[in-house]
């Protein structure tokens, strides 16, 4: 009889896998991260560009994560269901779910981009940069750019997880770092030397971007477990409907962000200019760069939450496939405690060391208001950081397992219904504070709906 592809799957310990998938998954998702925080440090110490360009970033950076979500939404799901179909030895779902998965996201991308430039002003008012000018002018300059390179970030992002899939954790990490080193070589090149300014650090960004999906392209065409042929290539509606629901809780964490983000950007522009301080011209821009920062390492830290339940999906998908849900519980438990062990050292952090924080991005080029209200912003926004790793972790566990209802659901709960309502309900009556108070008010609220999700989990898996 013919062993079943990655059967390794099925018989190698637990904490191995959950080591050997994660940690390259982890390594990705922050590399992916660090596209634009890298962009961010490196305008921030540019005298030329310092507060303004820094804002700018802010602007532009939730529009880049609606081409990240389309993204994973494909790749996740995408990968979710070919581990389930490489489980159950249905190589033929395999390989034309993958095929089905690239033309899908060529075309997404092809059409984002054309709205983008397209609709480029009205776009970047609604996420906040009329600020003001000098902050709208450097936002347009950058988001052009970053425009242009959308197909080639998402196909790069969309192929990383189908590539995991494949039984490539490395490959898939070493494309995103090799994109990565490009922009963190090319950054300072065309942002100090060139001055290039905002269009420097996007150029470079896409340089690393192009880079990361002809390494895509390539292995495309050297798969492991699953060959590709010309007839796994098309829109295939009845796979579509089976794996991109599988990622839609990927989505959903990732555009929940954006609208997140356009409600906090607005609160700020709001009540910003009712503030003593930040309604003065020479300071408006800062809460809105400030907050922007404060995200970036919040980002930061659910790069890694999410890398350690996204790493995981290969490996629960292939055992329930196979029927071996005692191994899917034992992964289950390493996982939360992981990532309470996350959210605790970034809790740390945070705490301690705010100003050394800010003082990364730029801070000594900024006046005495820019650092005073940084340090308030980390320690206020990112109190419950514990409470917010867990939350991720637990709906992505929910979408290996197939049960996408679920998952997205409490995935909508969290970003969109907390996480915007408490954006614009509280500054309502704390101001300026309250848009910080809404991030740990909304983590703890979906940390108790969590609790009842996860006690369903354990009996599901044990019965």
């Amino acid at each position: 009889m013919e062993q079943k592809s990655n059967s390794f799957l099925e018989t190698e310990k637990v904490g191995t896998l959950m080591r050997k998938y994660a940690v390259p998954c982890i390594i990705s998702l922050l590399v992916a991260a660090l596209y634009n925080i890298v962009d961010q440090i490196f305008i921030a110490n540019a005298s030329y560009l310092g507060s303004y360009g820094n804002a700018a970033n802010n602007v532009v950076f939730p529009l880049t994560v609606v081409a990240l979500s389309l993204a994973v939404m494909i790749g996740d799901g995408c990968c979710a269901f070919v581990s389930i179909c490489l489980g159950a030895d249905k190589k033929e779902d395999a390989h034309k779910s993958i095929g089905c998965a690239v033309v899908l996201c060529v075309l997404v991308s092809a059409v984002l981009t054309a709205v983008y430039l397209i609709f480029q002003e009205p776009i970047l008012t609604v996420f906040g940069g009329r600020v003001n000018d000098e902050t709208f002018a450097q936002a347009k300059e950058y988001f052009t750019f970053i425009s242009i390179g959308i197909p080639f970030y998402m196909f790069g992002q969309a192929l990383n997880p189908i590539i995991r899939s494949d039984g490539s954790p490395k490959f898939a990490m070493a494309s995103t770092v090799g994109g990565a080193v490009i922009n963190l070589i090319l950054d300072p090149l065309f942002i100090f030397v060139f001055r290039w300014g905002m269009m420097g650090a996007a150029v470079a960004t896409v340089a690393g971007q192009v880079f990361t999906a002809v390494l895509a392209v390539w292995y495309l065409c050297h798969m492991k477990a699953i060959r590709l042929k010309r007839e796994s290539f098309g829109i295939f509606g009845g796979l579509m409907k089976k794996f991109i629901p599988l990622g839609f809780t990927s989505f959903l964490s990732q555009i929940s962000l954006v609208a997140s983000m356009a409600a906090v950007n607005n609160m700020i522009v709001k009540y910003g200019a009712q503030d003593a301080v930040f309604s003065q011209a020479q300071y408006a821009q800062i809460p809105m760069a400030v907050v922007g920062i404060v995200m970036k390492f919040f980002q930061i830290v659910i790069s890694i939450s999410v890398g350690l339940a996204a790493g995981c999906i290969p490996v629960v998908g292939y055992n329930v496939g196979a029927k071996r849900m005692d191994r899917a519980l034992e992964l289950f438990k390493k996982l939360l405690i992981a990532e309470l062990a996350v959210g605790f050292i970034a809790l740390l952090i945070v705490e301690c060391f705010p100003k050394q924080l800010i003082g990364i991005f730029g801070a000594a080029n900024e006046s005495a208001y820019y650092t005073e209200f940084a340090v308030k912003a980390f320690r206020t926004y990112l109190c419950l950081m514990p409470m917010a790793t867990f939350n991720k972790g637990t709906f992505i566990y929910l979408q290996s397992l197939g049960k996408a209802f679920q998952s997205s659901v409490l995935s909508l709960i969290r970003e969109v219904v907390f996480g915007v309502g408490f954006a614009l309900l509280l500054p309502v009556f704390f101001g300026l504070d309250g848009v910080l108070y809404s991030m740990p008010v909304s983590d703890l609220l979906t940390f108790l709906i969590a609790l009842v999700l996860i006690r369903n989990i354990f009996q599901t898996l044990k019965s």
